[in-house]
């Protein structure tokens, strides 16, 4: 596989490559040109035609934008707090006071590292508890000062080690979700890359959940999925198919209200578009919030997850 590039992106990185190539060249700007036409249809064609699985990959993308990316890109200002004030300090969650477009905001959010000695010390975007309560105490100063709290989701999962359960991991996970179920300000989530499982759902209860085009969401990774189900972890390609865990599925099953659309490729191809789309979406939806009364907001955002996974009976069967 070239690098930077997936499987199924390898004739569009060759054609990368050769435009390139060219380029360094000089004189074959007619050649150039063809080839930057032909790479633009291929890529609309495969891109059109992505598999479930394919679109995994997209999400777990390592040039794909992290939540310190995006908040540089839509943010004029950012001040990140740290530690839960009872334990430590966890990278794997940011979080912190921003300032969008004018608007006053809270801003929490997974995030990846991108070397090998930041990925360790972010823990690959899996929090241990002190991270979760982290973002409990900057949740509790959104409600404090009325700002409005916008996460962004992007983890395989909850760190499952030893330490994390012993310092009460699932109570963690389960305290957040009960708080941000009656949070009196408006939140907003954007799933921008991998949703997996409670460790996503611990900082993804909220008014309005927008999730990125090539973005995925899942109560368990498809690789754990195909584990439990066919004792295989090489079946994660069928366990992504069966799990409907694309964005279109999950808008189909109105578990997520709006999909942000990426640039051609997916948003690590252009970080400044996909921010900008992002920016758009969460700026709109937040002036719809701000119109609608806190005890209303609460009791919606109530209902919303009370109705999801609801199944009703019919004589024609299930609904």
């Amino acid at each position: 596989m070239l690098e930077g590039w997936l499987d199924f992106e390898r004739p569009i990185a060759e054609l990368e490559a050769k435009i390139s190539e060219l380029s360094t060249l000089g004189g074959y700007q007619e050649e150039i040109n063809r080839l930057r036409a032909q790479a633009e249809r291929l890529k609309k064609k495969i891109y059109s035609n992505l598999t479930p699985w394919q679109k995994v990959c997209l999400a777990r993308h390592p040039r794909r934008p992290y939540t310190l990316d995006y908040i540089d890109l839509i943010c004029e200002e950012f001040i990140e707090l740290h530690g839960d004030r009872g334990y430590g300090d966890d990278p794997a969650i940011v979080a912190g006071l921003a300032k969008m477009d004018g608007k006053n905001l809270v801003i929490i959010g997974h995030q990846k590292g991108r070397d090998t000695r930041d990925k360790l010390r972010r823990n690959f975007g899996m929090p241990h508890p002190e991270g979760y309560r982290k973002a409990l105490r900057v949740m509790q100063l959104a409600a404090k000062f009325n700002l409005p709290l916008l996460t962004f989701v992007d983890t395989p999962g909850a760190y499952p080690g030893v330490g994390a359960e012993e310092r009460g991991q699932a109570e963690a996970i389960a305290r957040n979700l009960r708080e941000l179920a009656v949070l009196p300000v408006p939140i907003i989530v954007v799933i921008c890359g991998e949703g997996g499982s409670g460790g996503a759902l611990a900082i993804a209860v909220g008014d309005r959940i927008l999730i990125m085009e090539y973005a995925t969401y899942s109560v368990i990774s498809p690789e754990g999925c195909a584990s439990i189900l066919w004792r295989d972890g090489n079946k994660a390609e069928e366990a992504a198919k069966v799990l409907r865990l694309t964005s279109q599925d999950l808008a189909e099953f109105k578990v997520v209200d709006e999909i942000i659309p990426e640039p051609l490729g997916g948003a690590h191809q252009d970080w400044a578009t996909a921010a900008k789309n992002v920016k758009t979406a969460v700026l709109k939806n937040l002036s719809e919030l701000e119109t609608i009364p806190t005890d209303e907001l609460v009791k919606k955002r109530i209902e919303k997850f009370t109705r999801m996974g609801m199944v009703s009976r019919s004589n024609a069967g299930v609904i």
